[in-house]
């Protein structure tokens, strides 16, 4: 007679899909947005109106999105096919760019030569009066954390977080514990392209493993 591993019952592999919003006026004039609450752009909600079914035919569990309009009202495109409720958690808004937040990637660079290339290849810099990426992760973890004490019937049906490109990228390098110093590998998500990872082992100490990185329904030319 044969049996199953120990703990496999009781510890499935969770899914988690994380979600980045439609495409807004200020991601097609490369101006950075931060925490300011933009809407979608007509092509944003095309992308968000397509993106939904195919995140819906994973049978998705829940949906959370950040509360920022951008995310929400993709989250929502998701949830109308899923026939799911959106929460909400301000936790999973992107990172704050303080003085950056409204400039061009050109302004930014004209104003500090050089900083903001230092700042994407370091997750311990922040812009001025903003938020690094080790911040971003240090309140973005505590949601994944809460989700699994909160659904205990969480397996291969997933989760779906509907955010923001830096705080996602911020997040998966948090979940999949790599080195500070190598955060920077992870590079940009187009928009309404997702990323998946796969929790295994107890919800105590679980390890996240990627699966995919920058999926679309379409292929993706707006990565930044």
């Amino acid at each position: 007679m044969t049996s199953s591993a120990p703990g496999a019952a009781s510890n499935p592999v969770r899914r988690l899909i994380l979600l980045r919003h439609g495409q807004t006026v200020y991601n097609a004039d490369s101006r950075m947005q931060g925490q300011l609450d933009t809407d979608l752009s007509e092509l944003g909600r095309t992308q968000a109106k397509s993106a939904g079914p195919v995140i819906a035919d994973r049978a998705p569990l829940t949906i959370v999105s950040s509360d920022l309009k951008r995310a929400y009202f993709t989250a929502v495109a998701v949830g109308d096919a899923a026939g799911l409720p959106v929460l909400t958690d301000m936790r999973l808004r992107e990172t704050h760019l303080g003085d950056w937040q409204g400039l061009t990637h050109s302004d930014v660079d004209r104003l500090t030569p050089g900083v903001r290339a230092a700042w994407r290849a370091d997750a311990t810099l922040a812009p001025p009066g903003g938020e690094s990426r080790i911040d971003v992760a240090k309140r973005s973890v505590p949601v994944v954390t809460e989700l699994l004490a909160a659904l205990p019937d969480w397996a291969e049906r997933p989760v779906v977080l509907v955010a923001h490109g830096g705080l996602i990228a911020a997040l998966t390098a948090a979940l999949l514990d790599l080195p500070i110093d190598r955060w920077a590998i992870l590079g940009g998500l187009g928009n309404t392209s997702w990323v998946q990872l796969s929790g295994h082992g107890d919800p105590a100490s679980i390890e996240w493993r990627l699966d995919v990185w920058n999926a679309s329904a379409s292929v993706a030319n707006d990565v930044l």
